[in-house]
């Protein structure tokens, strides 16, 4: 019998052991897409105690807890903190083949050098132990120990990038760079948007009175981010985008109409975020920086728990909008100007993953290796199956060796065991394909790929 999570955790084959110890497991972390708190990192942030760094914020737990029967009291609500951990605890052995229970023992193992099994009997006793350990930790210990390189966090177009500038000055190791994330922009139906343009047009000094400004206002922010070291902007496509990119008479006809205190219609709105993205995908391509989007999110369905806890508290699916016709035409369109960005497709939906990876290589132009890139399993797929999905459908379909790796894509500074989880699972598949005899074994050839990908791919493609 196989010893629960030993140091060969899904290594199945000679191959993928010896890829993984001896190339992958050291390599430092380049994070391009984190949701971490800038504001955390500059203050050099202390928890409180366990449930705060584990449950505080962290929706994939909180839907795992209320899968299990637990209570909303003991996720978000007045409960005691301790309470909560135990409930976590309690029901965590019932989520075998979720990702989740892994990754928590990963993070005990890793962060914490603690070997036990989570369950009812061991919560009291991790209680205490994890909290005095982690009163000695803080967010920089985190990102240090974890040999997290680059981090990069999620950032409003209108932010002034302060803490960021007083992390600059501080001897972390870990660089903390901005990335560009004009959500509020894009959202021109949300009752909000008028006051934000406000607050975008004070940021750049433009006074944001037509669309033709709204792209000025952003282009300048574009400006400052690109200064303060930021070279990846970050895009939720959460609608169908139309078959061909609007001129700009629509686009500015829709922003006027918005203006006037008209909301656009599904269509419109399909309009307005192609229209959106095609200028800032220039700008983009000007600054040399990534355009990462996002496609495939419903969020937001449960109204009532929208309404008592707002966004990103667990109540968000897989859509199954059709979005390839526009994509293609947003791509189509800045490439016929010769002004594509380096772009990555993020698919939420696995059911999409051979569309949207067939899709690179259509306007894939030799400039640089991986220029379009198939972003790694995201979200919903960040599971055993679906990120040996997303490495076998990029490999069918493109060139894995050229893949930039893993991201977070996480609010908690105790994820970064998930990099350790993709990699043994990277090391996992090409060991099978090894002794299956799909591939040479060949040490230096698959060290090489593994290095790229595990690391220096994404180094070099963000120009970091």
């Amino acid at each position: 019998m196989t010893d629960f999570m030993n140091d060969d955790f899904l290594l199945d084959t000679n191959v993928a052991r010896r890829l993984y110890h001896e190339v992958a497991a050291d390599l430092p972390i380049i994070d391009y897409h984190s949701h971490l708190q800038q504001k955390e990192i500059a203050a050099r942030k202390r928890f409180a105690d366990i449930t705060e760094l584990w449950l505080g914020g962290d929706h994939y737990k909180w839907r795992l807890m209320r899968s299990a029967g637990v209570a909303e009291t003991q996720i978000t609500g007045p409960a005691a903190a301790r309470d909560k951990f135990l409930a976590f605890c309690r029901v965590l052995p019932q989520a075998i083949g979720n990702p989740i229970y892994h990754w928590s023992h990963l993070e005990l193992r890793r962060i914490f050098g603690l070997q036990d099994t989570i369950n009812a009997e061991s919560a009291p006793r991790l209680w205490d132990e994890l909290n005095a350990r982690l009163a000695g930790m803080d967010s920089w210990r985190f990102l240090e120990q974890a040999k997290v390189e680059i981090a990069c966090t999620t950032d409003d177009p209108a932010d002034d990038l302060a803490d960021h500038a007083r992390i600059a000055e501080m001897p972390l190791k870990t660089r903390v760079l901005p990335a560009y994330r004009p959500d509020k922009a894009m959202r021109v139906n949300d009752d909000g948007f008028i006051d934000y343009l406000q607050r975008l047009g004070a940021a750049a000094d433009v006074a944001i009175d037509s669309f033709a400004n709204l792209i000025e206002a952003l282009a300048r922010r574009i400006a400052f981010f690109h200064d303060r070291g930021a070279r990846i902007s970050d895009h939720a496509v959460d609608i169908a985008l139309p078959a061909a990119v609007p001129t700009d008479a629509t686009l500015a006809r829709l922003f006027a109409d918005r203006l006037a205190g008209r909301k656009l219609d599904t269509v419109e709105l399909g309009q307005y975020l192609a229209g959106l993205l095609a200028h800032l995908g220039r700008h983009y391509a000007r600054h040399d920086w990534a355009m990462c989007l996002h496609i495939g999110a419903q969020r937001n369905n449960n109204r009532r728990q929208f309404a008592h806890l707002g966004a990103d508290t667990g109540y968000d699916s897989i859509s199954d909008m059709s979005c390839s016709a526009g994509i293609a035409a947003l791509l189509d369109a800045l490439d016929s100007e010769g002004a594509l960005p380096k772009t990555m497709l993020f698919c939420l939906n696995p059911s999409m993953n051979a569309i949207l990876s067939t899709m690179l290589g259509n306007f894939q132009d030799g400039s640089i290796a991986g220029k379009l890139q198939f972003g790694p399993a995201w979200w919903f797929n960040d599971h055993r199956d679906g990120n040996l999905e997303q490495i076998r459908t990029l490999a069918c379909h493109g060139v894995l060796g050229t893949f930039v790796g893993m991201v977070t894509d996480s609010r908690s500074f105790a994820s970064y065991p998930r990099h350790d989880y993709f990699r043994r699972l990277l090391c996992r598949q090409l060991g099978q394909w090894v002794e299956g005899g799909e591939y040479p074994a060949s040490e230096s050839a698959l060290a090489d790929i593994v290095q790229g990908i595990c690391y220096r791919n994404a180094k070099q493609y963000f120009g970091f």
